[in-house]
């Protein structure tokens, strides 16, 4: 599969379709002074009361950056669409489905969610739908969201992700790898690995770690190193982990190195360092955005987006050379 640097062309037409149907929403609802009355109230930064309430209910961890970059994309999309945004997040499956009962239960006009552990998450989508809320996936469940009645998805393949960062280890002539999974039951992160395993012309071992003890993650990755010398790339499904990941070569004193899944303003910093060769980036901004964006479409305009198929937001892939582009978004926290 060749590798991609840039949004792939589904994400550009998807996007498109959001900026087209926006547009016309706005121009057929009141004319150009209602029109020009929302656009300087969206420059005041308030886009006046909130209309609707959506739930965006994820499985984030304590201390995973990532979910602050999706959540800044759902918010923003909020502000812009007069939403209110109840966010909320458990890592624990059943803990989960039941914010999802909770969003239920309140009557919110819709729910954006992950599905990283689709057999608990199922049910509660199901009944999500039952009610007559629609619901769109978010960043994980990609095998899963359209069985449990969503109706819409944005985020990345994984195991596609996962072959284009096989393909590209293959490339750099490297035989033997460490896949870090911070999470355990994880289908999105096992996804990633199982990928990366069925591209990569070398050895892929799993390690598994606590992803909420960081200081754990170090030492646990350290003695993994020190224990097999030949292991050559740390490969990290987090960026969180690829920067404790590079304490962890230096602690080992080894030559391994580092590349990830994800990205961080400090993430981005270890590229330009070189500290982290590369990161695979699946754009979460832009799927919290898309996922609430999508949701108004829906509740107002009764649009769907993507034909009934998942609209994809990644795999591209962020390098030394294209580091200089991405780090101003990633500093301000959008990238």
């Amino acid at each position: 599969m060749p590798r991609r640097d840039a949004s792939p062309p589904r994400l550009r037409a998807a996007l498109a379709v959001v900026l087209a149907v926006t547009a016309a929403a706005c121009s057929s609802s009141g004319g150009r002074e209602a029109e020009e009355e929302r656009e300087r109230a969206a420059e005041a930064g308030n886009a006046g009361p909130p209309q609707y309430t959506v739930a965006f209910v994820t499985h984030e961890a304590p201390g995973d950056t990532f979910w602050t970059i999706v959540r800044a994309g759902a918010e923003e999309a909020a502000a812009r669409h007069n939403i209110e945004l109840v966010y909320s997040n458990d890592p624990e499956g059943l803990r989960q489905a039941n914010l999802v009962q909770n969003a239920v239960d309140s009557q919110v006009d819709g729910i954006a969610v992950t599905m990283n552990k689709p057999d608990a998450m199922t049910p509660a989508v199901q009944q999500a739908v039952e009610a007559g809320i629609p619901v769109v996936g978010v960043n994980s469940g990609m095998d899963a969201w359209q069985n449990a009645g969503a109706i819409m998805f944005f985020g990345q393949d994984e195991t596609i992700a996962g072959q284009a960062a096989g393909e590209r280890l293959s490339e750099e002539g490297v035989s033997s790898v460490l896949c870090v999974l911070h999470e355990q039951g994880s289908v999105s992160l096992e996804a990633r690995c199982d990928g990366a395993a069925s591209t990569f012309t070398g050895t892929i071992e799993k390690l598994y770690v606590d992803g909420t003890n960081m200081p754990s993650v170090r030492s646990t990755i350290q003695a993994k190193l020190a224990e097999d010398p030949g292991i050559e790339r740390v490969l990290t499904l987090g960026a969180p982990f690829a920067v404790t990941a590079v304490q962890s070569v230096a602690d080992a004193g080894s030559a391994a190195q580092v590349v990830t899944f994800d990205t961080n303003a400090e993430l981005v910093a270890a590229i330009e360092a070189g500290d982290v060769l590369w990161a695979v980036d699946q754009q979460p901004y832009l799927q919290g955005y898309l996922a609430v964006s999508g949701l108004w479409l829906q509740i107002t305009n009764g649009n769907d987006i993507g034909g009934g198929e998942a609209v994809l937001t990644g795999p591209s892939f962020i390098t030394s050379e294209n580091i200089d582009a991405i780090a101003e978004y990633a500093q301000r926290g959008t990238r």
